[in-house]
């Protein structure tokens, strides 16, 4: 692993830094979710899929770039930080409602990542440079910044998605959920047709004792899904009887659905009441 490249976004002069090398650029988690005004990063790293993020020993990076401390968690003293892949750190932007949200992407694609690509860092004052450097430079980075603006192009879809999804706050029945998906006019389901995804993807199993399905431990540990308790008063008898809990849909499940049902459009969920 390369050395800490720290640099400053000249919006609002808050320090991101990035590691890795002109191949794969990451970008400390923590620094991009406060320039984005993201409060909770533990909340804005599940808005990321499982290649967009990685936890980085800090002690495996050239001494001397940083204070190693600054990393270290007091109760462990783990030298572990989030770092995010360049696609994750679009996922970011785009879920971000930062007024300078845009002004940052923009500054990403058109300069800093074009940057550290061609030279494995970033500066705001580059070296001074013969003309016939200078115009291959121009060429290159307008390349590259095509490609950038491609790839955010590419992105744009899936992030204005969640961006809508992550509105929403609490789960959502299957068959709820379905009406939802249904909304994009790439997608085609119903409740018993979810069920049947749920249970395709190892989400949901049925139990043996009543047949009824329950959420698979792995799917709400992910965030995908929740379970709801429920239970009657018997009629005669005027005691409480419990009965199988109702699967629920997460607004997270909801994004991963949309993508593995190959959703294309904007998904609107309504907000939940209580």
């Amino acid at each position: 692993m390369s050395n800490i490249i720290p640099f400053t976004f000249p919006e609002t002069g808050q320090p991101v830094r990035v590691i890795g090398d002109h191949d794969e650029p990451l970008f400390h988690h923590g620094d991009v979710c406060k320039v984005l005004q993201h409060t909770n990063p533990t909340v804005a790293a599940r808005m990321l899929d499982g290649d967009e993020s990685r936890m980085v020993d800090m002690r495996g990076i050239a001494a001397g770039q940083t204070a190693l401390s600054e990393f270290r968690a007091p109760a462990t003293g783990n030298a572990e930080a989030r770092f995010v892949t360049e696609p994750g750190l679009y996922t970011l932007v785009f879920s971000s409602k930062a007024p300078g949200a845009p002004a940052f992407r923009r500054w990403l694609t058109h300069e800093v990542i074009p940057q550290i690509r061609r030279t494995g860092s970033y500066s705001a004052a580059p070296a001074v440079l013969s003309n016939r450097d200078l115009a291959r430079m121009v060429l290159e980075e307008a390349d590259r910044a095509d490609a950038a603006e491609a790839k955010v192009a590419e992105l744009e879809p899936a992030a204005a998605s969640w961006n809508v999804l992550a509105t929403a706050a609490g789960d959502f029945s299957v068959g709820d959920a379905a009406k939802i998906l249904s909304r994009d006019p790439s997608i085609k389901t119903g409740e018993r047709r979810l069920f049947t995804v749920l249970a395709e993807n190892k989400w949901t199993y049925r139990q043996v004792s009543d047949d009824r399905p329950r959420a698979m431990q792995t799917a709400i540990e992910a965030g995908r899904l929740s379970e709801l308790p429920q239970s009657h008063y018997h009629p005669r008898t005027g005691e409480l009887v419990l009965d199988a809990p109702q699967v629920r849909v997460t607004v997270k499940g909801l994004n991963e659905l949309h993508k593995r049902l190959g959703g294309t459009g904007a998904v609107q969920v309504p907000a939940v009441t209580s």
